[in-house]
């Protein structure tokens, strides 16, 4: 379980952590040298999106001391109930038919949490987007009542429209699938050492690759017909590096002849 940081599909900060430990264990001292790191670089976050393991006090208070706004996913609990209950308006997502609808709400969690740390003066009201979802079997979910799935969002962003916050949220997705890369493309889906001072080096190395690896498609996209951005690296070879070609004897010249898509200039 790594800790990685991400601007775009760049790899800005990695991490090791000792084995195969919990994502949400020292999340927030992690977090907070990944900060420090950025802004000794004179990088400022703005927007900070995150799931659910980041949902802790600490790790939300670390975020908030970083950042500008941020979006972490929150844990069902008996606290969200308190939650969902705040809810006053409903409106309805999409066709009525799919039986989605989204609200907002306004409070303050983490109260146990700062009791026992007696760090009560840290509590803040955050803005809750609630989203729920008419569940086809029925089943009653444990905390509401309700036979609905619930998806809450937990944000400092009292300006924008719920709508854009969960948009934006959901574009994390996008960005999972870039461990997929790291993991198949670039190694890190086996460490080659057992010590875990070697294996972080391995994985910054990987990334620093991967970075240039993007920087390299995206130019060449630009320049060559039939290449595109989004291509994993072994396509790319298959179709820029790999590429069957030979040579012609004709008019008393060698030629080489390049085979392919590609207007390739010899």
């Amino acid at each position: 379980m790594p800790g990685v940081a991400l601007v775009g599909s760049n790899v800005v900060y990695v991490e090791n952590r000792n084995g195969r430990s919990n994502a949400g264990i020292l999340q927030s001292e992690t977090l907070e040298r990944m900060f420090k790191h950025l802004e000794n670089h004179n990088i400022k976050t703005n927007r900070f999106r995150a799931d659910s393991a980041s949902y802790e006090f600490k790790t939300i208070r670390t975020i908030a001391k970083y950042t500008n706004k941020f979006y972490v996913k929150a844990r069902m609990s008996s606290a969200m109930d308190t939650v969902i209950s705040l809810v006053e308006e409903w409106e309805t997502v999409g066709n009525n038919e799919d039986g989605i609808y989204r609200g907002e709400a306004f409070y303050t969690p983490f109260k146990r949490a700062a009791r026992d740390h007696k760090m009560q003066d840290e509590l803040h009201t955050y803005r809750f987007i609630v989203t729920k979802e008419k569940r086809k079997d029925g089943q009653i979910n444990t905390f509401t009542g309700e036979a609905c799935i619930y998806s809450i969002i937990i944000t400092n962003d009292e300006e924008s429209d719920p709508d854009n916050i969960v948009f934006y949220y959901n574009q994390r997705g996008t960005i999972e699938r870039e461990f997929e890369v790291l993991k198949h493309d670039f190694g890190w889906q086996k460490l080659p050492f057992s010590s875990l001072e070697q294996n972080q080096v391995y994985l910054q190395i990987m990334a620093i690759c991967r970075n240039i690896y993007h920087y390299l498609i995206n130019l060449f996209s630009k320049k060559v017909k039939g290449l595109h951005p989004k291509y994993r690296i072994k396509k790319f070879i298959f179709r820029f590096i790999a590429v069957p070609a030979k040579w012609v004897y004709c008019s008393r010249q060698w030629h080489l002849r390049v085979y392919g898509t590609i207007n390739w200039e010899t």
